[in-house]
């Protein structure tokens, strides 16, 4: 129950708006549905090469946010050292330890995850909108968010095993053995079908907080900075909505980032009890023993990474939509 017979509700919702826009059609213009067609398959090729651009440009942040989020824990061994005072000096010193290849530990992983999470989160929310609205100015805050959380929730859903070993391979460091396709298969002989999806109701939960604040927050800025003809629809337009979304994400999704990081870190080994049972029972338990703060552990790399990867990921979707393909 709870969030896939949510979607499943929703993609039959879909299914009879698509039947009805069908019958409906001859009462559209030639031009709208010319549009329509065109919007296909363009938002998700795009949307997954502008995911793969703004990872690998900020790659080196979140990784420092990974370190930072997984270190502390009372309640795990491995993690108790408080090993990085903050962003930079986590930067440095990872750097130092490990070298410029340390900074990019868990990439490989990092980039498949977005040409699939990327491909899909933006391909479906583009798509649910032009079900609802033709015209930019009929867009609203709500038909966004409803499009964004069932955008992110799908796409982060399927992407999962992918960030399970981007996180590790975040965590761990130099100390990470193996290949990337050994690696998965690793995660799956040693943990089965449940490790490849460990943290999944926290990554989508996280998801659609994420994209349903960031997707809106930028449609609905671009939108009056556009209207009110205070801008027009240029890259400096692109750079202020994209920084304003970057924001409202990192401070929406902060908590949920932390305890599901943390999750996808704990390893199961016979006998062992999973430190945290659930998004709820993690914030709870951080709370407890780490105090209020703890939620927030990472907050300044997370929020200088969304921020920065929505300013190149947008400038760079922007682009590309305006290719004469």
């Amino acid at each position: 129950m709870g969030i896939f017979p949510g979607i499943i509700l929703i993609f039959l919702r879909v299914k009879f708006a698509t039947a009805a826009v069908i019958v409906s059609g001859h009462q559209k213009s030639a031009t709208v549905s010319h549009e329509m067609s065109g919007l296909n398959w363009k938002p998700f090729v795009y949307g997954g090469l502008a995911s793969i651009v703004a990872e690998f440009g900020t790659f080196p942040v979140d990784l420092t946010k990974t370190r930072l989020q997984v270190q502390g824990q009372s309640i795990d061994v491995r993690f108790k050292e408080i090993k990085y005072r903050g962003m930079f000096h986590a930067l440095f010193r990872i750097y130092k330890e490990e070298g410029v290849l340390g900074l990019y530990s868990g990439i490989a992983p990092a980039l498949l995850r977005q040409a699939s999470y990327g491909t899909i989160k933006i391909g479906i929310y583009q798509s649910l909108k032009r079900l609802f609205v033709d015209r930019l100015e009929d867009e609203t805050l709500l038909i966004n968010m409803i499009c964004g959380v069932v955008s992110g929730v799908i796409s982060s859903t399927i992407a999962n095993p992918t960030d399970v070993l981007k996180i590790r391979m975040q965590a761990q460091g130099s100390l990470f053995q193996g290949s990337m396709i050994g690696s998965f298969i690793d995660i799956y002989r040693q943990e089965g079908t449940k490790g490849l999806w460990r943290g999944v109701v926290p990554t989508a939960q996280r998801a659609a907080i994420v994209v349903g604040v960031e997707l809106p927050v930028y449609d609905i800025t671009k939108k009056h900075l556009i209207l009110s003809g205070v801008m027009g629809d240029t890259i400096l337009t692109h750079f202020v909505s994209s920084f304003t979304c970057g924001l409202a994400g990192a401070l929406a999704s902060n908590p949920v980032d932390v305890v599901r990081t943390r999750m996808m870190n704990q390893r199961a080994i016979v006998g062992h009890v999973d430190l945290y049972k659930g998004t709820l029972d993690g914030i709870l338990k951080m709370w407890k023993h780490e105090g209020f703060f703890a939620l927030y552990k990472g907050f300044w790399p997370n929020w200088l990474r969304l921020g920065p990867w929505n300013i190149i990921f947008f400038i760079t979707y922007e682009q590309l939509k305006r290719l004469q393909i």
